[in-house]
């Protein structure tokens, strides 16, 4: 009986695949659980019942011409923050989000603080420790270039270009570990 050639190259490849496909399986396999776990997570914020995220809270006016000055809020933002969080003066502002149609301003702080204020009064409405926010950066790798306080986020582009890369070979690997020995038995 002779051995069908196109076979035998086929199966060296399946084997070439399958290696691969471990081999990475076996490397990656804590940033896959990470980002697995931590888009789940992402994925259900906003219905975890203020858990991971906390709702918008509503304001007393909509109307910009009735807010306080964006500088006064902020002020408010931090003397409400350092009254309630320890170690508070070295926290700085990431980004503020204006929700017009709620009438609240948000106040996203470093180490995972966010303050929402009342965009007409100034008043506290909610100050919340943004564990979402923590999740996100751990799904997207940014958590190190915060940790290491890096600039332009370049760990972040490595982990995710890495890891779309890993994602890529996996899917193709996969597949052909599905459709290899399908195709084998089909030439018998």
């Amino acid at each position: 009986m002779v051995k069908n050639p196109t076979r035998k190259k086929q199966a060296k490849i399946l084997r070439g695949f399958r290696k691969v496909h471990r081999t990475m399986g076996a490397t990656l396999f804590v940033f896959f659980f990470i980002i697995s776990v931590s888009g789940f997570l992402l994925g259900w914020k906003k219905n975890s019942f203020g858990v991971l995220q906390s709702n918008t809270q509503q304001g007393s006016s909509t109307k910009f011409t009735q807010w306080l000055p964006l500088d006064s809020l902020k002020n408010n933002a931090i003397f409400y923050l350092q009254k309630e969080v320890e170690n508070s003066q070295t926290l700085e502002i990431k980004r503020i989000d204006v929700s017009e149609t709620k009438g609240v301003v948000k106040f996203i702080f470093t180490e995972y603080y966010g303050v929402q204020l009342d965009g007409s009064t100034g008043n506290l409405l909610l100050l919340e420790r943004r564990y979402s926010d923590l999740i996100e950066e751990l799904h997207d790798g940014s958590a190190l270039d915060t940790y290491f306080k890096t600039t332009g986020n370049p760990i972040k582009l490595i982990y995710t270009t890495l890891m779309s890369i890993a994602l890529l070979l996996f899917t193709v690997t996969g597949f052909w570990l599905w459709l290899g020995p399908k195709r084998m038995r089909k030439r018998q």
